[in-house]
């Protein structure tokens, strides 16, 4: 999965590196559709993607406000205070 995020995030790199190229030679309209698609696969292929690889095997309620995970955090800095 790493290596699939690291080839498609240069090929949309690339992508829109030539869709600008195209932009500033004669051909406007063959760059503008360049830099829009790689915009498009970016946001629509290549962000779920990382996100799905990050968040995987992962506890969501770990990352949450709960009750339990604000009674650590004062718990930590009141333990924190102490130590200075």
């Amino acid at each position: 999965m790493k290596y699939i995020i690291k080839i498609l995030f240069i090929a949309i790199i690339i992508l829109i590196s030539v869709g600008y190229y195209f932009k500033n030679s004669e051909d406007h309209s063959t760059g503008d559709v360049l830099v829009g698609i790689g915009i498009l696969v970016s946001s629509f292929i290549l962000m779920p993607i990382f996100i799905y690889h990050r968040w995987k095997n992962k506890k969501v309620k770990d990352y949450m406000l709960t009750e339990e995970n604000l009674k650590k955090m004062r718990d930590y800095e009141a333990n924190k205070e102490r130590n200075n």
